[in-house]
C-alpha cells in the first residue's frame, strides 16, 4: 500500500526510503506494544507453518474419499455401502485411538492441557501436526479394507483397526520418525552400523508397506470370497462393479498424494519442489509402464499411478526426477505382475490387490530410495542402501508378526468372517440394512 498506490508520482528512490522508514512501524504498531520486529516475524512464520500443515492434512484427509471410491468401484454392488461406511468409521476410530494412545507412543506428546496452553505453543502447531499425521495413521485400516472386502465382519475389523493404529503402526512410526530411537534417527544403531539412518520421507514403508503386509495376513486368514474359485481350484473372476467410480477414487488419491508427499516437509522452510516433481514423474512412470504391460487394462492403469506414488514416497526428497520415473515405472510393473501372481498362483483373494500395491510396491520404494538416492544415479547421496534394505525388511517382519497375532486372536474370540448366508446376501443389507441405490429397490415394488 506504500508504493504506487499511495505515492503514484513519487520517484523510486524516495519511495524506497519511505518504505524503509515505515516498515518498522508496520511491525511495531500499537497492537504489538513495541515488541521487536523479530517476534512478529516469528509469529507469522509459525502461523504459516500451521496453515501449511492444515492444508496438507486436508489434502490427505481427502485421500480417504479416494480409498472409499476405489473400493466402491471394485466391489460388487451389494457391498458398496459397506465400503463407504467402513472407511469413514475407521477414520473416526483412528482419530480417537491415535489421540489417546498412538501419537503419544510415537512422539511422546500428549494433549491433556488447557486449550490456552495448547494454542500458546507455536500457534497450536502441534495440534495440526497431529491432524496431518493422523491422516497417515488412518490410512492403515483404509488400505486393509480393500484387501478383505466383501466377507469380513464389520465390528471385529473395527477392533483390529484400533489395535493396529494404537500399537502396531505407532510403534513402527516411532522407530522411524519419532521418539523410539531404533531405525530412522541419526543416533540409532542402524545409523551407526550403516553410516546413515533408515530414510522414509513420506511413508513408502511406514504407511504403505505396513498397511499392505498387515492386509496380507487378513486376506490369508479370512480366505477367499464364496465362488472365487471352483471346487477344482480354477479361477472364477469376479468383475469390478463400476470403472468410473474406480477411476474417481484413483484421481482423488493422486491429487491428495501431493499433500501426502510435499507437506511431509512439516514446515514452510522445509518445502521442496524436488518432492513435487518426483511425485509427478513417479506417477507418470507407474501409469505408462502399467499401460504397456497390462495391454491397456483400465484397472491396472489407474492402480499403476498409485503404485508409482506409493514407491516414490520414501525417496521423493532424495532422487532425481528421471530416477523417480523409473522407480514409479518399475512399481507399475510390480503391481500388474504381482496382482496376477497373487490371484492366479497363490490364490489369495485380495480384492483390490492391496498387498502388491501397497505392500510390495512400498517395500520396493524403501529399497529404491537406497539405490536411486546415490549420487552415481543422480541422487543427493544422503542415504545408505544397507539401511534402506534393513528398514524395509523390518517393516515386513513387524507387520506379518503383528497381523497374524491380531487376526488369529480376534478370529478365535469373535470370528472375523461373515456367515455364509450373510456374505451371499451382501454386507450392505447384512450390516447396514440398506442397499447402495434404495430408490431403485423401492421402485421395483411400486
Amino acid at each position: 500500500m506504500i508504493g504506487n498506490l499511495w505515492f503514484p508520482k513519487t520517484p523510486v528512490g524516495y519511495r524506497s526510503a519511505i518504505i524503509i522508514l515505515y516498515t518498522p512501524a508496520m511491525f511495531q504498531g500499537e497492537g504489538t506494544k513495541g515488541e521487536p520486529m523479530e517476534n512478529d516475524i516469528l509469529v507469522l512464520e509459525q502461523s504459516g507453518d500451521v496453515l501449511f500443515m492444515m492444508l496438507g492434512a486436508a489434502m490427505v484427509f481427502a485421500m480417504h474419499g479416494g480409498f472409499a471410491f476405489l473400493e466402491v468401484g471394485t466391489v460388487r454392488k451389494k457391498n458398496q455401502v459397506n465400503a463407504l461406511v467402513k472407511i469413514m468409521v475407521d477414520f473416526a476410530i483412528s482419530t480417537i485411538i491415535y489421540f489417546v494412545i498412538g501419537y503419544a507412543i510415537a512422539y511422546g506428546i500428549y494433549f491433556y492441557q488447557s486449550a490456552e496452553s495448547l494454542v500458546a505453543d507455536k500457534q497450536g502447531y502441534e495440534m495440526v501436526h497431529f491432524f496431518f499425521l493422523l491422516t497417515f495413521a488412518a490410512a492403515i485400516p483404509a488400505i486393509i479394507s480393500g484387501g478383505i472386502a466383501e466377507r469380513s465382519k464389520f465390528w471385529t475389523q473395527a477392533v483390529a483397526a484400533a489395535i493396529f493404529v494404537a500399537l502396531v503402526y505407532s510403534l513402527f512410526e516411532g522407530m522411524v520418525w519419532g521418539q523410539i530411537t531404533f531405525l530412522g534417527q541419526e543416533d540409532s544403531w542402524l545409523a551407526k552400523l550403516t553410516g546413515a539412518p533408515f530414510h522414509d520421507f513420506a511413508g513408502s514403508i511406514v504407511v504403505h508397506s505396513m498397511g499392505g503386509w498387515l492386509a496380507l495376513t487378513g486376506v490369508y486368514i479370512l480366505g477367499p470370497r464364496i465362488g472365487r474359485w471352483d471346487s477344482k481350484g480354477r479361477s472364477r473372476p469376479i468383475p469390478v462393479s463400476n470403472i468410473p467410480f474406480l477411476a474417481l477414487g484413483a484421481w482423488m488419491l493422486c491429487i491428495g498424494w501431493f499433500g501426502f508427499n510435499v507437506m511431509s516437509a512439516a514446515t514452510l522452510k522445509g518445502i521442496s519442489g524436488l518432492v513435487a516433481m518426483n511425485s509427478l514423474f513417479a506417477m507418470a512412470g507407474g501409469i505408462l509402464f502399467a499401460l504397456v504391460v497390462s495391454k491397456n487394462d483400465p484397472g491396472f492403469i489407474h492402480n499403476g499411478a498409485l503404485a508409482g506414488l506409493v514407491a516414490i514416497c520414501a525417496g521423493s526428497d532424495q532422487v532425481h526426477p528421471i530416477g523417480a520415473f523409473f522407480i514409479g515405472g518399475i512399481a507399475g510393473i510390480i503391481f500388474v505382475y504381482g496382482f496376477t501372481w497373487e490371484q492366479e498362483k497363490l490364490k489369495l483373494d485380495d480384492v483390490l490387490g492391496v498387498w502388491p500395491l501397497h505392500g510390495i510396491c512400498g517395500t520396493w520404494g524403501g529399497i529404491a530410495c537406497g539405490i536411486f538416492g546415490q549420487k552415481a544415479l543422480g541422487g543427493l547421496g544422503q542415504v545408505s542402501f544397507a539401511a534402506q534394505l534393513i528398514g524395509s525388511v523390518a517393516a515386513v517382519v513387524v507387520a506379518l508378526t503383528a497381523g497374524f497375532a491380531v487376526y488369529k486372536t480376534l478370529d478365535k474370540l469373535f470370528g472375523i468372517r461373515l456367515d455364509k448366508d450373510d456374505e451371499l446376501r451382501g454386507s450392505d443389507l447384512t450390516v447396514h440394512k440398506i442397499e447402495s441405490t434404495p430408490e431403485e429397490v423401492t421402485s421395483r415394488y411400486l
